[in-house]
């Protein structure tokens, strides 16, 4: 059976970039909901991405964050716009463990040039709740085409 859906000029264009990203591939992330100034991106559970105490990884946990609100910045840019990371922080407040990782990012504001983006980084429990183990606060910037 085919599923037929709405054609959406928002998602096509979040999907089409986010499939270009081959470091969120490898980590095994994937958009879970894309709507204006949000975004959610989930990852499985993988033990390469491990740290020694078998919680994921700070660095995967930024990455996922990091990721998630990039593209929740880009859903509130102009068409042909893309985004850049110019900094962000981020708290680490409990081990990552769980059976799934999500990162729930939203736009604070949202700037011609720069756009505020928080993040929360989550993971389900047994129980299948989510819970925050992590939040990120980052700026991103609008990459406009170059016109000649």
């Amino acid at each position: 059976m085919v599923t037929l859906r709405t054609p959406d000029p928002l998602l096509d264009r979040i999907e089409t970039l986010f499939d270009r990203q081959n470091f969120a591939a490898l980590l095994g992330m994937r958009l879970a909901l894309v709507e204006p100034g949000r975004v959610i991106i989930e990852m499985p559970p993988d033990r390469k991405l491990t740290q020694q105490h078998g919680a994921l990884h700070a660095g995967a946990t930024t990455s996922l964050a990091d990721t998630a609100a990039g593209f929740a910045a880009l859903t509130m840019m102009p068409e042909g716009a893309d985004v850049m990371s110019v900094e962000f922080k981020i708290n680490l407040m409990a081990p990552g463990k769980g059976s799934h990782f999500r990162a729930d990012a939203r736009v604070l504001r949202a700037g011609r040039t720069i756009t505020t983006v928080e993040a929360r980084a989550q993971a389900r429990g047994d129980d299948g709740t989510w819970a925050d183990y992590a939040t990120f606060l980052g700026t991103m910037i609008c990459l406009r085409p170059r016109t000649a």
